[in-house]
């Protein structure tokens, strides 16, 4: 059975500083999906790079005007969204470089959306670092 993505998810203000919109401006300049195997470029590469570019330039744009956690997790959904047909290897890339987008905003935790989309690759990784930030279902 299908739940909400956004059932868990605890909103919580964000704190929009000259210095986060810097980092994601870089994030969007910089390199991102090194770890792709396969040649560069690709059609592969260059979908989840314009994804990933789509969602940089929607924080960029919008995320002064709605600083919250739900917010930038809905345009992450955006792109997940877009994403979902796209391979288990490249699910796990798209979830690495979206773990970086939401470091810099300073979203520490995206209460199982990423989970959710990307089929429990961020599931494994992180009870392997020992993380168990779900929230509790009690």
């Amino acid at each position: 059975m299908a739940r909400d993505p956004f059932e868990f998810v605890q909103d919580a203000p964000l704190f929009v500083v000259p210095r986060m919109l810097d980092q994601l401006r870089g994030y969007r300049e910089g390199a991102r999906l090194a770890d792709l195997p396969g040649p560069n470029p690709s059609p592969e590469r260059e979908r989840l790079a314009a994804a990933l570019d789509d969602l940089a330039d929607r924080l960029i744009a919008g995320i002064a005007a709605h600083p919250s956690k739900f917010w930038v997790l809905k345009q992450v959904q955006r792109c997940l969204e877009a994403l979902q047909e796209e391979d288990t290897e490249a699910h796990e890339h798209v979830g690495t470089e979206l773990e970086r987008v939401l470091a810099i905003v300073g979203i520490e935790s995206s209460d199982g959306v990423l989970a959710w989309y990307l089929g429990g690759i961020q599931v494994k990784r992180a009870s392997r670092a020992g993380w168990t930030g779900f929230p509790s279902t009690r």
